[in-house]
């Protein structure tokens, strides 16, 4: 078949159909080949959109979209796997091919088509009809093996299971070129134009191939091939000619060689063969609608049964939860009622002494307490709801942490009281007090802190830090820290100084300019100091040509220093539990242990990335942690420094400061904006994943902004020019301060987002802390 028709055969007009035709709408008026569907179809490669042509649906009487889960006729006809083949499906799809063709020619149109390779099925066998296809455009020869065996493969899958060695699928190429040959008519092949009876020769080629399917199945494509290629000598199988004598004389006759004697699709649709079954078919095409009507409702019980579920484990654990919130509320209000109860009669008596005073003074003792109380609990409301939702998520994290503690501990106490002997049975709580003490258990640490949380409510200047030397554009402070006693603070940083400050006379001189009580000079920029906890006046400091140094304050002298660092040491702290012993962690990715006594390093710990911060915990000289580049935080035991005790994985960028919390508790802070707090009794074979809290509020992605601990509260700085003061109770700020940047040389407040918070500590377990800016600014906070 050349392809060369009349302009009436390249497609149909659908704007003059029926809407119960089913026929393709006009050529021209689509993008995309007919290959490129065809080839999707067989498992090439090609674009999506190719696979989503719009052709006519015999159900709704318009045009659809093609669905993934169409199959082209030719590939149901090939299908290997089928092993069981329905006849009445076979004559069902027949039967729509030919009302497709009639409708054509109804409007004067020869399909010229009419191959199995341009019909598309739905997984309901309905049929569409697709553009033509030519071998021309079917791909060169020079397919690369690996893609032809990859759209085997996928094809394959497509029908369902693996490929079956006996019989593979024809290539597409092939495929189209084999349809071409078999699907020409007599006339057609000695070029005369196609013709309607062409099309009937088509129909009774493509009924040949069901018979074929159904009667007489083939084992390989060059048998089927053989046996095609007969039937343009009007040769049948055998077996079909004796078994199937009525099928096989209507195929003949729509096969017939000369044009004349094939009938119109008229008479073809009037007779017995077509109409016979017709009953059979119309039962089986509603019961296929009936089955696609149910499946539809399967469908949507489905959707509706996944939402019940959803819905039902979301009413499942509101219920836990207002079950959980019920008994919290219950063992608070027995809380209460114990301690008003046991504390009436002092109640009572620190009442009648403060009505007495204040009656002396001339204020009603009613009217002030009202006041006092509404003023608070405003406050305390405010901010209360304000952070409502993270205090409600920090609650539950508690309870449930705590209830999954209590597990092990009710199978332990179950196992006692089974257990024979009443001596050990005498020893265990009663079962009472054992639920009272486990529900109650989250009572005080949660209450604890948010009653710090909700103490106060501002950080307040106490003093500006006032220096003569606030021209010098080398002011960076790097450290702060005050002295055992809280009296004596120092600073430290690029000017390669070490200023010595007394802090009340700071507080309470007013003065303009402050000078330190000593200061110490260093050779280079100075990166950290500590002071000893035992020794008041010995300091030690590091510095960025990775030397440490020990200073006597009093004298004002170096008393040690030590060079064993290769780079840049960052940070350094001396053990509160044997003040002799130093740590120091550098740029060399190492960590030393010095002695102080000696003046020399009695230990290294070594690591694969820079090591930016070291702390010894309060109680012990026997552990210490540290953050590094890669990350983490570690924690060693000392007596065993090959490997870490735990690893804290977390954090994402350059860990720069760790300080222990109590002995068990730490928290580490991070260029990637947070502060985490890390349990050291969680870690699970050496290594903790899951911080108690993520701290976020304040903005630190490229600086070391300093992270210093009190009582339970974290202050860190910002490269906002902020400070943030947070609680170990909850992951939110529970206040904050911006350093107004205030011009040396004007007094006027000026914007520089370049400034960031560069150091803080508090002043022991006080709640006063120092904090120091990028430029030198230097203030004492106290909150309020």
């Amino acid at each position: 078949m050349d392809g060369s028709s009349e302009s009436n055969s390249r497609g149909l007009n659908t704007s003059e159909f029926l809407p119960a035709e089913r026929i393709i709408a006009d050529r021209s008026k689509s993008s995309f080949s007919h290959i490129g569907y065809v080839r999707s179809l067989l498992g090439s490669s090609h674009k999506e959109e190719d696979s989503f042509r719009v052709n006519y649906d015999d159900d709704s009487g318009g045009v659809r979209a093609l669905k993934r889960e169409d199959v082209s006729l030719r590939q149901w006809l090939d299908n290997p796997e089928r092993s069981v083949v329905d006849a009445f499906e076979c004559f069902h799809v027949f039967r729509q091919i030919v009302e497709i063709v009639n409708a054509a020619h109804s409007q004067a149109v020869v399909v010229h088509n009419v191959r199995p390779s341009c019909f598309v099925m739905s997984s309901f066998n309905r049929v569409s009809f697709i553009e033509s296809a030519s071998c021309s455009d079917s791909g060169s020869d020079e397919e690369r093996p690996k893609e032809a065996a990859t759209r085997r493969r996928r094809k394959s899958g497509e029908i369902g299971g693996s490929s079956k060695e006996e019989f593979q699928p024809f290539p597409m190429k092939e495929i189209l070129a084999r349809e071409m040959r078999w699907y020409t008519s007599p006339e057609e092949d000695t070029g005369s134009p196609g013709s309607y009876a062409s099309d009937v020769y088509r129909l009774g080629v493509l009924l040949f191939e069901r018979l074929l399917q159904l009667f007489c199945p083939v084992s390989s494509r060059e048998e089927k091939s053989r046996t095609m290629s007969s039937l343009r000598h009007r040769v049948l199988p055998p077996q079909i000619l004796l078994n199937w004598p009525k099928e096989a004389s209507f195929c003949l006759w729509l096969l017939h060689p000369e044009p004349s004697y094939r009938p119109s699709m008229s008479e073809l649709l009037k007779s017995e063969f077509i109409n016979e079954p017709r009953e059979s078919l119309e039962e089986r095409e509603a019961a296929i609608e009936l089955r696609e009507r149910i499946e539809e409702q399967e469908l949507l019980l489905e959707f509706l049964f996944l939402i019940q579920q959803r819905k039902q484990e979301t009413a499942d654990k509101l219920r836990d939860t207002v079950s959980l919130l019920s008994s919290d509320i219950d063992q608070v209000l027995k809380r209460q009622l114990s301690l008003k109860q046991k504390g009436n009669d002092v109640l009572s008596f620190l009442i009648s002494r403060k009505r007495i005073r204040q009656g002396a003074e001339g204020v009603p003792a009613d009217e002030n307490e009202d006041n006092t109380l509404e003023s608070s609990t405003l406050l305390e409301s405010s901010r209360l709801v304000r952070n409502f939702k993270k205090l409600e998520s920090v609650y539950f994290a508690t309870r449930y942490r705590q209830i999954k503690a209590d597990k092990p501990l009710a199978r332990y106490y179950s196992a006692l009281s089974s257990s024979d002997g009443k001596s050990s049975l005498t020893q265990q709580p009663s079962k009472k007090d054992q639920n009272d003490s486990r529900q109650g258990g989250w009572i005080d640490p949660f209450l604890e802190g948010l009653c710090k949380y909700l103490t106060f409510s501002k950080l307040r200047v106490k003093a500006d830090l006032k220096q003569g030397d606030l021209l010098n554009s080398a002011n960076l402070v790097c450290a702060i820290g005050f002295d055992r006693d809280g009296e004596l603070f120092a600073t430290a940083g690029v000017n390669k100084k070490i200023k010595i400050f007394e802090c009340e006379s700071i507080i309470n001189d007013g003065r303009d300019i402050h000078y330190p009580v000593v200061e110490l000079a260093s050779r280079s920029k100075l990166s950290g100091i500590c002071w000893n906890s035992y020794i008041k006046s010995q300091i030690a400091s590091s510095n960025f040509e990775g030397v440490v140094q020990v200073w006597d304050v009093a004298r004002g002298q170096l008393v040690t220093e030590m060079k064993e660092h290769e780079k840049r040491v960052w940070s350094i702290d001396i053990s509160t539990a044997d003040p002799t012993l130093l740590a120091s962690g550098s740029d060399d990715g190492s960590v030393k242990l010095w002695s102080i006594n000696q003046g020399v390093s009695i230990g290294t710990i070594k690591t694969k990335a820079n090591v930016c911060c070291v702390q010894f915990p309060s109680d012990s000289g026997r552990s210490l942690a540290f953050g590094s580049a890669d990350h983490r935080v570690y924690y060693y035991d000392l007596r065993n420094p090959k490997l870490p005790l735990c690893t804290m994985i977390g954090h994402t960028k350059t860990v720069s400061n760790v300080r222990f919390v109590d002995s068990s508790t730490l928290v580490s802070s991070s260029t990637d904006n947070t502060l985490k707090l890390w349990d050291l009794s969680m870690s699970v074979s050496g290594v903790n994943e899951a911080p108690v809290h993520s701290f976020m509020g304040h903005t630190n992605l490229k600086n070391f902004v300093g992270l210093s601990v009190s009582d339970g509260y974290l202050a860190t700085g910002s490269e906002t020019n902020e400070i943030y003061v947070y609680h170990k109770a909850f992951p939110m700020p529970v206040l904050s301060y911006k350093f107004e940047n205030i011009d040396p040389v004007s007094g006027l407040q000026v914007e520089d987002a370049s400034q960031f918070i560069s150091s803080v500590c508090w002043r022991g377990q006080s709640s006063t802390l120092v904090a120091a800016n990028s430029t030198g600014n230097i203030k004492i906070l106290e909150m309020v």
